[in-house]
């Protein structure tokens, strides 16, 4: 199943600059340019109440750190008011994989919730987002960075968005998630005494094949 109409990405956060530029370089941009998705960057402080912009507060309990405010959130959502998924970006969020990207490739609008700071408060993860992504087991800044890898991964599977769409069908992870895409290999044939196998310049597609799906199960280093 593929989108066949416009994307709609809302990405809410306290730092808009930080996607400036990636969604106007390379793939994100292109699709932009040919109607295939479209960007809606939310400032948070907008939503504030007070004039300074506040949107995070001390932890209730104690303790360290600030706490992002959830009346900022819950603001923003209601005007956007978004038909498909409401993504937090998070730590303690599922590992978001490649099955989540056609999932939200086939949508029709897609939300994300940028967190920053110590956390955010709770109360956005349960009565506002309807999931909660992760990119793995270690700590980042801020969502701003997982949100880029999410809108990368989910535009590049739009129809069109990369010009050649056997080039996306064949990556790792496409047709079977526990499998990495084989080594890629390009001129010259030898560099430093390192060669490219033999059976890739043999011309016989029927070997390059079979290598290929060979190289799929390999298991990766840790």
């Amino acid at each position: 199943m593929e989108n066949t109409g416009l994307l709609k990405v809302n990405i809410i956060t306290i730092f808009p600059e930080f996607f400036r530029d990636p969604l106007n370089t390379s793939i994100p941009s292109r699709a932009n340019d040919q109607g295939l998705v479209q960007y809606r960057v939310v400032d948070l402080r907008s939503y504030a109440r007070d004039t300074r912009g506040t949107i995070d507060d001390i932890p209730y309990g104690g303790g360290s750190g600030m706490v992002m405010k959830p009346e900022p959130f819950f603001r923003a959502v209601d005007d956007l008011t978004p038909s498909g998924p409401v993504v937090l970006m998070s730590a303690r969020g599922k590992s978001f994989t490649h099955e989540d990207a056609v999932r939200y490739s086939v949508g029709s609008e897609l939300t994300l919730l940028c967190g920053h700071y110590k956390d955010v408060d709770q109360r956005v993860a349960d009565h506002l987002a309807t999931e909660e992504m992760s990119m793995g087991n270690f700590i980042l800044s801020g969502g701003e960075i997982p949100a880029l890898a999410v809108i990368d991964a989910v535009v590049r599977l739009l129809p069109g968005a990369i010009g050649d769409h056997d080039s996306a069908s064949t990556d790792s992870f496409y047709e079977e998630p526990t499998l990495l895409s084989p080594p890629s290999y390009t001129r010259p044939s030898e560099y430093r005494g390192y060669r490219v196998p033999e059976v890739l310049r043999s011309g016989d597609h029927t070997k390059i094949k079979e290598w290929r799906l060979s190289q799929t199960k390999v298991v990766p280093k840790e």
